[in-house]
């Protein structure tokens, strides 16, 4: 019973957030939207209680009972960033919002986002940690409660190797491709450009640079007319001579 309730929160929630998406952008009913997300926790509140009335009725500890506790752990930890991601989707493609920014790729702005998503694995973990404690305590010494303490190393072993993952992006910070940089907000690199001078647009800038090339010379050619007279050298007294 226990695990068919698993998956029926999962396919609501599913089911919740994309009705919810569906209002808020689609039939253009931002508060029913609103409302339609709000209604998510409901169904971790709703797994909690039906798991500790199954152990109030006598049901033994187990596996599925774990379960459960780090299900709605994962769910507190990395739930709203999975919304806020689908919302800023939602939004681009049928809201006319600009396009969401994309996560860092290079450097320790990578390591900080991985740091935040580890974050919330800790968060998971503290949470089916304390749900689990909590079911130990209501079971008492009566039952047999190694297999929810068992669940309990099992997610702070996973919140542990996630946070060496992300710990190796510090270390070994990655880097970006030639021409690209890594320092601006949100991974979003762009080749470099060189400066124009006020006034100049980037074609004229770049052909003045190609007929320079053509000519040999790093500087531009004018037309006589308009070269300044101070740019002009005065005659020599043997050419005044002649």
């Amino acid at each position: 019973m226990i695990v068919t309730l698993i998956v029926v929160c999962e396919i609501g929630f599913w089911v919740l957030l994309a009705a919810g998406l569906g209002a808020r952008y689609l039939l253009k009913m931002p508060r029913t939207g609103v409302a339609l997300l709000l209604c998510e926790p409901l169904l971790e509140v709703l797994l909690l209680v039906v798991t500790a009335i199954d152990l109030k009725n006598g049901a033994d500890p187990s596996w599925k009972h774990g379960l459960a506790a780090v299900y709605i752990g994962y769910t507190v930890g990395h739930g709203h960033r999975t919304v806020k991601w689908l919302d800023g989707h939602a939004a681009h493609r049928f809201g006319g919002a600009p396009p969401p920014l994309k996560p860092p790729r290079y450097g320790m702005a990578r390591a900080r986002h991985e740091g935040a998503v580890w974050l919330g694995s800790v968060v998971a973990a503290a949470v089916a940690s304390g749900l689990l404690l909590l079911a130990i305590w209501y079971v008492g010494d009566d039952g047999n409660t190694d297999g929810l303490r068992s669940w309990i190393s099992f997610a702070w072993r996973a919140a542990g190797i996630h946070g060496l993952i992300a710990l190796s992006y510090a270390i070994w910070p990655k880097k970006a491709p030639h021409g690209l940089s890594h320092d601006l907000p949100h991974g979003r690199a762009h080749g470099t450009s060189h400066p124009t001078s006020p006034g100049t647009s980037g074609d004229a800038a770049h052909g003045t640079s190609r007929d320079a090339s053509r000519h040999g010379s790093a500087v531009p050619a004018r037309d006589p007319e308009h070269v300044p007279d101070l740019l002009v050298r005065r005659t020599g007294k043997d050419e005044e001579q002649v």
